[in-house]
């Protein structure tokens, strides 16, 4: 499967990146929200994107809002480690947008594996 990974903490995208990649999957990376975008626009052969829901330039409810808006078959998976709020709120509203898994951080490898199966 083709993923995009967008998270602002390049050490969360190294150990999804290195999970994934262990299981075969073909993956991208990108910072922030606009980066994640404009890797979708050039890169039509993803078909999930995982994304971090806080994190500057442009955060995740507005990615994924935005991601389902113009590629509505693209599968989604939310991750958060909260802030101010804790991580909880923001998931639920990242479901309620159209998230179709959500993860609260940390998380572990056989967690992110295990959620993707859910997708198939």
């Amino acid at each position: 499967m083709n993923i995009l990974i967008i998270d602002d903490d390049a050490a969360v995208r190294k150990f999804i990146s290195m999970t994934l990649t262990r299981e075969n999957h073909t993956v991208h990376e990108a910072d922030n929200g606009r980066t994640g975008l404009q890797a979708l626009a050039e890169h039509p052969e993803i078909e999930l994107m995982i994304t971090d829901l806080i994190m500057p330039e442009k955060e995740g409810i507005e990615t994924i809002m935005e991601a389902r808006k113009s590629y509505p078959a693209l599968k989604i998976v939310a991750i958060s480690g909260g802030g101010k709020v804790g991580p909880e709120n923001y998931l639920v509203l990242a479901d309620a947008l159209g998230a179709n898994v959500t993860l609260k951080k940390p998380f572990s490898a056989q967690e992110l594996l295990l959620s993707l199966k859910f997708m198939d």
